[in-house]
């Protein structure tokens, strides 16, 4: 039992700082936290790719429930990666995509958020006259919108999105909720931690 409980224990408490950092639910944002962002962003270096996009951000907040949601990319690569003057990097669209994709990692997980699903496209199947035709896809879960405004301000501040609009010629991003999902993140973790206990508890003995 004592053995029992000195595994099962920190294994716990190590459970429960992970559902504190993950969250899910929460407050929705204040207006004065809302203008706040603003008045903050407003201040900052903003390309007129990322001027143009404060009116949805705007229509995002004013949705705010609090809780956590999924943000949907479709994106398309630029033939070309189109860099500000001043910066010295080469013109592989692909290649700019992986900074910005391999910079916001740690920004994200600061959050309580992660990418949760990436796909590139393999083909073509039922597309409408004009439809764009997008490269990849990513779906990235963010644990609220107030926490999605850090991570807004955290890109910024590190100078990250560069590599995003050199990149992409086009993107389409909007939130969804789940309605149906097989990605239960709360359970594999606890899974692996009781898979981690279980093994522990054999090897101890």
């Amino acid at each position: 039992m004592t053995l029992f409980i000195g595994i099962t224990a920190p294994l716990l408490v190590l459970y429960f700082l992970f559902l504190t950092w993950y969250g899910g639910k929460g407050k929705s944002l204040r207006p004065d936290e809302i203008e706040a962002f603003f008045n903050t962003l407003g201040k900052m270096n903003l390309s007129e790719s990322e001027k143009e996009i404060i009116p949805e951000i705007r229509c995002l907040l004013a949705k705010d429930d609090g809780q956590e949601f999924v943000m949907q990319n479709l994106a398309r690569y630029r033939p070309k990666a189109l860099y500000p003057a001043g910066y010295d990097y080469n013109d592989d669209a692909r290649a700019a995509d992986r900074r910005y994709g391999k910079a916001i990692i740690l920004p994200l997980l600061r959050q309580g958020s992660l990418p949760v699903f990436f796909a590139r496209r393999s083909g073509s199947f039922i597309e409408p006259e004009g439809a764009d035709v997008w490269h990849y896809v990513a779906m990235v879960r963010y644990r609220s919108r107030r926490d999605f405004l850090g991570f807004v301000l955290a890109v910024q501040t590190q100078d990250i999105t560069v590599h995003k609009w050199a990149a992409l010629e086009k993107t389409h991003v909007f939130p969804v909720k789940p309605i149906v999902s097989l990605l239960f993140v709360r359970s594999m973790v606890a899974g692996l931690f009781m898979l981690v206990s279980a093994v522990l508890l054999l090897l101890l003995r």
